[in-house]
C-alpha cells in the first residue's frame, strides 16, 4: 500500500491506495490563509497540523503504507533555518507582492524565486551567514516527517530558479541577483528515496516510523500522474481553485514569454504546462453559500451563456498570458444567479480553450488524449460544458486527486514498478469518457472570440496570441 499527501490551497488531503489503485483510506483537513489585496499567506504550522489530522483519518482503518510522497502548490515559498524550522509565513503561489523582484529576476511574480527575494528583503534574513534557507511548502512537511531537513525535488524547485535541463542551480545567475549558494536546498529527481518517517512524526501522524519517504512533485504534476496522462502528447487539465494544464512531451516546449514552463518527469520526459488564475475560486467568491448542484441544474436552461465572463480568482494572470494587473470582469448583466453561474462556468472553459490555443502557437503537441481532474470533476455538468467548449473527447478518471498521484509516485519510487508510466497504468482507473456535441461546440465560437477581443483590447493578451486564437476558430 502506498500513501500520497496533497497540500492544497484550501485543504490537506491524504490517501492510502493499493497496488490496483483502490483507495483504502482517505482523510482531509481544512486550511485557511490571509488574503489582503495581492497578499496571500498561510502559516506553516497549519500545514503540519492539517497533515497530522488528514493522515490519521486516512490510516484510521489500519492500512500501513510502505512509502509516501508529498505534493504542494507550485511557487509557494518561505524562509527557514538550518534545521528546517519555518522563520516566515508561507508566501502563496498567487501572492503578488514580488512584482519588482520578478522584473529583476525576469520571471513571473507567481514564481517562487522573486517571492524568496522579497522575503529576504522584507524579513532581513542573514543570508550571508548561512542561517537562512529557502524552503518550499512540501519541504516543511518533509522536514517534520523525517525529523531533519530533506532534499527538495526538482519539480517544486523549478519556479525557485532550478535549471531542470542541467539538473543544477544556476549559481552564476542567482549570484547576480544577490542570492548566495547557502540559501538553496539540495535537489533530487522526483521519485527518489530521500528518507524515512521518524518516531516523533509517527506519533503525531499515525504513519509508521520507518515508512519510506519519496521525493514528490508539485500539485499540478501530481494531478497529471493521477490522471494517467503520461504518454507523449497527452494532457491533463486540473480545475480546482484555479486552472492548471500539464502535458507530456519528449523535449521542452520553448516559450520566450515564460508563460509555459517545463517540469522534468522521473523518466526524463518533459511535463510542460501553465497555471491560470481562473477557476472554481471565482464561484465560491461570488456565491459563498450556494448549492452547486442546484445552480448547475438551473444553468442548463440558459445555455449558451449570453454574458461573457473572465472569472479570475484574484488580481493577476499567469497563463495563457502574463498580466499582473488583470482583474476579472463580466461583459453583460446576468438576469439571475443561474445565468451568472453559467457565465462563470463558461468563462473558465473559454480561458481553458485559449490556453490550448496558446500551446498550439508554441508548437506543443496538444491533440493527444485529454483528461480532466481536480475538484471540478465532481460536477459532471461543468465537465460536459468544458468538453463542448473545447470540442474534444475528455477522459474522467475514477479517482482524480493529486494525493493519488503521489501514491503512484511513492509506489514507483519504492521500486514497485520500473517506470512511472507502468505504475500509473496499474493504479489509475477510468470512470467514463465525455464526447462533445458539435452543435453545442459551435455555440461557443462567438463568446470565445468576444473574450479574446476584450482581453486584447485591455492590453493583457498579446496581439499574436489573439490572432492565432481567431485563426484556430476557423481551422481547429
Amino acid at each position: 500500500m502506498w500513501m500520497g499527501i496533497d497540500l492544497g490551497t484550501q485543504s490537506v488531503r491524504a490517501v492510502v491506495a493499493g497496488d490496483d489503485g483502490e483507495i483504502l483510506g482517505s482523510g482531509s483537513a481544512p486550511l485557511t490563509g490571509r488574503r489582503d489585496g495581492v497578499r496571500h499567506e498561510q502559516r506553516p504550522l497549519d500545514w503540519w497540523t492539517a497533515v497530522c489530522a488528514a493522515s490519521r483519518r486516512a490510516l484510521r482503518d489500519g492500512p500501513a503504507p510502505r512509502a509516501l510522497a508529498v505534493c504542494a502548490t507550485s511557487g509557494t515559498v518561505l524562509l527557514g533555518d538550518a534545521a528546517g524550522r519555518p522563520l516566515t509565513p508561507g508566501v502563496m503561489y498567487d501572492d503578488g507582492r514580488a512584482a519588482a523582484e520578478a522584473a529583476r529576476a525576469g520571471t513571473s511574480p507567481s514564481w517562487g524565486l522573486p517571492k524568496a527575494m522579497w522575503l529576504l528583503r522584507e524579513h532581513g534574513g542573514a543570508a550571508d551567514g548561512g542561517a537562512v534557507r529557502i524552503m518550499h511548502q512540501a519541504d516543511v512537511v518533509l522536514a517534520r516527517l523525517a525529523g531533519t531537513p530533506l532534499p527538495t525535488d526538482s519539480s517544486h524547485a523549478l519556479k525557485t530558479g532550478y535549471d531542470s535541463e542541467w539538473d543544477a542551480w544556476p549559481w552564476r545567475r542567482l549570484g547576480k541577483l544577490g542570492l548566495p549558494d547557502g540559501l538553496f536546498p539540495d535537489v533530487v529527481r522526483p521519485g527518489t528515496r530521500i528518507g524515512e518517517v521518524g518516531r516523533a512524526a509517527a506519533e503525531e501522524t499515525g504513519i509508521p516510523a520507518g515508512t519510506t519517504i519519496v521525493a514528490g512533485m508539485t500539485d499540478g504534476c501530481a494531478a497529471q500522474i493521477a490522471s494517467g496522462a503520461l504518454a507523449v502528447g497527452s494532457w491533463n487539465s486540473v480545475l480546482g481553485t484555479t486552472l492548471v494544464l500539464k502535458g507530456v512531451t519528449s523535449s521542452p516546449v520553448e516559450d520566450p514569454a515564460g508563460v509555459v514552463y517545463n517540469h522534468r518527469a522521473p523518466d526524463g520526459s518533459r511535463l510542460p504546462g501553465g497555471a491560470s488564475g481562473v477557476g472554481g475560486g471565482a464561484l465560491t467568491a461570488t456565491f459563498r453559500d450556494a448549492d452547486p448542484a442546484r445552480l448547475d441544474a438551473l444553468a442548463r436552461a440558459h445555455e449558451p451563456a449570453r454574458v461573457v465572463a473572465y472569472p479570475l480568482v484574484a488580481t493577476g494572470e499567469r497563463f495563457p498570458f502574463v498580466a499582473p494587473e488583470a482583474t476579472g470582469f463580466l461583459l453583460g448583466e446576468p438576469a439571475s444567479d443561474a445565468e451568472h453561474w453559467l457565465a462563470l462556468l463558461t468563462g473558465v472553459g473559454l480561458v481553458e480553450r485559449l490556453c490550448f490555443d496558446y500551446l498550439d502557437l508554441l508548437g506543443a503537441p496538444a491533440h493527444g488524449a485529454l483528461t480532466f481532474t481536480g475538484g471540478a470533476v465532481r460536477s459532471r455538468y461543468w465537465s460536459r460544458l468544458r468538453a463542448d467548449i473545447l470540442g474534444r473527447p475528455v477522459r474522467i478518471p475514477r479517482y482524480s486527486e493529486p494525493a493519488l498521484g503521489m501514491a503512484v509516485l511513492a509506489a514507483y519510487g519504492a521500486g514497485a514498478t520500473d517506470t512511472l508510466h507502468r505504475a500509473a497504468a496499474r493504479m489509475v482507473r477510468l470512470r467514463h469518457v465525455l464526447h462533445p456535441h458539435p452543435t453545442r461546440t459551435a455555440w461557443y465560437t462567438e463568446p470565445y472570440l468576444t473574450l479574446v477581443d476584450e482581453l486584447e483590447r485591455r492590453g493583457w493578451l498579446p496581439g499574436p496570441v489573439a490572432a492565432h486564437a481567431r485563426t484556430r476558430t476557423e481551422n481547429p
